[in-house]
């Protein structure tokens, strides 16, 4: 009987396994904290950009957290807390990459470059998408967990098909990794040494499951030996490490060596939605305690230690911040008129028959109801 073979690469698991305390460039007070994983800070005007795009970022999340008070917003998945993963994720993204977010990372789509009208409307529930993701390399926000990954192994494997030099990054969170969806794209990401990146936002919860319940593994990252995929363990509050983490595996991908697969350990501040009462499953003292590990306030407390942020760079970032809300506010507050038709649009890129039926079947329904009564 000949002996089950496998091929010599995957029999060093060693290099599969993330450390054993998530990565950390600088840590909660402010200070450096060296080079770990082969990862280095990076250069002081990439932190610069970080700290800015966060702080544009988190008030992008409290306008839009205001507007779905409002009822201007059908609803609004806040990603306080985990700024540093959603801008230092995008920002580590070459051009030609590609972004695939979920439905709390706006800021993530915000920072990519989508204009923050756009970034809202499906939020709105004008559109199912409300950019142009061939325009920005952004793939539609995902409301279905895990479905996105499916989508960036596809991406990718085409592009190494195509021999194009594109990576996909794909967010998720930690409840995702609980569907058969996220093990069918590590799988086949490893198995064909797609250019894919896996980062998974660690928040602690899957609406209002504990990860304890949802994973007996000791990390989501250590998943990552079962697949052949080599993984890491960060902080999430991090930016400086959480963009370094990401470039890494970026480069790693498009050198031909595979997918990567990230944890960011971070917190959800804010409820799950403004539909979700978070004090019915955790403890005010719980939520206290991450305030204090604000990623804005460990960044900034970095730059000034360093003369790389003043009292003047700040006032002025925070004006431009402000200016980004009223922007918001006034094209958010303009009403639209959609048209229901629009619903047919982009299902197929060819429509169907039935299709065809339906949408002149509501048209001729529209019509009867815009004619004057007798």
């Amino acid at each position: 009987m000949t002996a089950l073979a496998y091929p010599d690469e995957t029999l060093d698991a060693g290099r599969l396994l993330p450390s054993a305390v998530p990565l950390q460039l600088i840590d909660p007070g402010g200070s450096a904290g060296g080079s770990p994983g082969g990862l280095s800070v990076p250069e002081p005007a990439v932190l610069r950009e970080l700290h800015r795009r966060m702080v544009l970022g988190r008030r992008f999340d409290t306008q839009a957290t205001a507007l779905t008070k409002q009822g201007r917003l059908a609803v609004y998945p806040s990603s306080r807390g985990q700024d540093a993963c959603q801008v230092g994720a995008a920002l580590a993204l070459r051009e030609q990459d590609w972004l695939f977010p979920t439905y709390r990372d706006s800021v993530a789509v915000l920072t990519r470059g989508v204009p923050a009208e756009e970034t809202l409307t499906l939020l709105r529930g004008d559109w199912h998408c409300g950019y142009d993701p061939y325009e920005h390399r952004v793939a539609p926000q995902c409301t279905p967990l895990a479905t996105n990954t499916l989508h960036a192994v596809g991406l990718a494997y085409a592009a190494r098909l195509k021999q194009e030099d594109q990576v996909a990054l794909v967010l998720l969170g930690d409840g995702a990794t609980s569907e058969g969806d996220t093990h069918e794209a590590l799988n086949f990401a490893a198995v064909w040494k797609a250019p894919v990146v896996f980062l998974v936002q660690n928040n602690g919860y899957a609406i209002s499951v504990p990860l304890a319940q949802q994973t007996a593994a000791p990390t989501l990252a250590a998943k990552g030996i079962g697949y052949g995929v080599p993984s890491m363990l960060i902080d999430g509050n991090d930016a400086a490490v959480v963009y370094a983490a990401v470039r890494a595996g970026l480069e790693r991908a498009a050198a031909g060596g595979g997918p990567t697969l990230i944890e960011a350990v971070t917190y959800r501040i804010e409820a799950h939605t403004n539909a979700d009462d978070a004090t019915r499953y955790r403890a005010s003292a719980e939520v206290s305690a991450w305030l204090e590990r604000d990623p804005i306030a460990r960044l900034e407390a970095y730059l000034r230690a360093g003369a790389l942020l003043d009292d003047a760079a700040a006032g002025r970032l925070a004006a431009e911040a402000e200016q980004l809300a009223a922007e918001i506010r006034m094209r958010m507050n303009a009403d639209v008129a959609p048209d229901p038709a629009e619903l047919f649009e982009h299902v197929y890129a060819r429509p169907t028959a039935a299709l065809e039926r339906q949408r002149a079947a509501l048209r001729a329904e529209l019509a009867e109801l815009e004619e004057p009564a007798p």
